[in-house]
């Protein structure tokens, strides 16, 4: 069981087999799932593309083993051609702390935990998981850090707790925006028990946020079209890197394998650039003053 076995089996019931279920598996070629998954792009985000096809990918995998094919076509597939756009894409802007805490505030109609998440998803660089894998013990007050180790989901056989993507735990620093959010949540309670659930004692899902909230809608509402929950983390990680963190904590407080992971999903602003300026032109002026 993992935190993706739901997004894979909905990519089978709902797209795998009503494209490909009528076709004997040795008839399913390269080119075939290709032309398949150019209408999936016309309807379906990347995200749930990416599922699909990891899905379908792991079926071939079994027909390999079973004998039934050679060789998984999935595996031989030529790089994936570009659409032409009929229009230029423009990156979302990241959401500024504000932004979220006006996202948050926005969730607080619904229901305290939703907010909750929001701020903690935010300011953790959480995965949505990863929260919900949060205890209390977990918030470290005499170093003001917050350990992840584990992430939980639920499952066909209910929840299921394992480690962080990848396996790594980290330690992320508390930062001012989430410490009274912390407090209330850790305030008197016993170290074993889960920091955050929601308004019925479940863990809160990426899916069900999004449902529950209107998510789309909301987003809309305040001005930041097409941000994705996952983008809280994107956005934590921007942040400490506009402040001028160095990439390797950055990497730390994220869980990378490496800086050019990270690197990916920073999406800095000109911040960074207004400060090379700044020490550009103080080390001109000294040298000017020196000469």
């Amino acid at each position: 069981m993992t935190s993706t076995a739901a997004g894979y089996r909905a990519g089978l019931r709902l797209r795998v087999l009503p494209a490909l279920g009528r076709l004997p598996v040795r008839r399913i070629t390269a080119g075939i799932v290709d032309r398949t998954n150019d209408g999936w792009e016309r309807t379906h985000s990347p995200s749930t593309i990416k599922n699909t096809i990891a899905a379908l990918t792991r079926v071939l995998d079994e027909a390999v083993r079973d004998e039934l094919i050679t060789r998984n076509p999935m595996r031989d597939r030529a790089s994936r051609r570009s659409h032409p756009k009929t229009h230029i894409q423009h990156a979302n802007p990241v959401p500024g702390p504000a932004d979220v805490e006006r996202i948050a505030k926005a969730c607080a109609t619904v229901h305290q935990s939703y907010s909750d998440h929001i701020l903690l998803s935010a300011f953790l660089a959480a995965r949505s998981s990863e929260v919900a894998g949060l205890v209390v013990g977990d918030v470290d007050w005499a170093n003001m850090v917050v350990s992840i180790e584990r992430q939980c989901f639920p499952g066909a056989g209910g929840l299921s707790i394992k480690p962080p993507k990848g396996g790594r735990k980290r330690r992320v620093p508390i930062i001012e925006p989430l410490e009274n959010v912390l407090r209330r949540l850790t305030m008197q309670r016993a170290r074993d028990e889960p920091l955050l659930r929601g308004p019925r004692s479940g863990v809160i899902t990426s899916a069900a946020l999004r449902d529950v909230t209107g998510w789309n809608e909301l987003v809309a509402s305040l001005g930041l079209p097409g941000l994705r929950r996952h983008d809280l983390r994107h956005a934590d990680a921007t942040w400490f890197a506009n402040a001028g963190v160095p990439i390797h904590v950055v990497s730390d407080i994220l869980g990378h394998a490496s800086v050019e992971r990270t690197r990916a999903y920073l999406h800095t602003d000109d911040t960074a650039l207004r400060n090379a300026a700044a020490r550009m032109n103080q080390r001109l002026r000294e040298d000017a003053m020196s000469t």
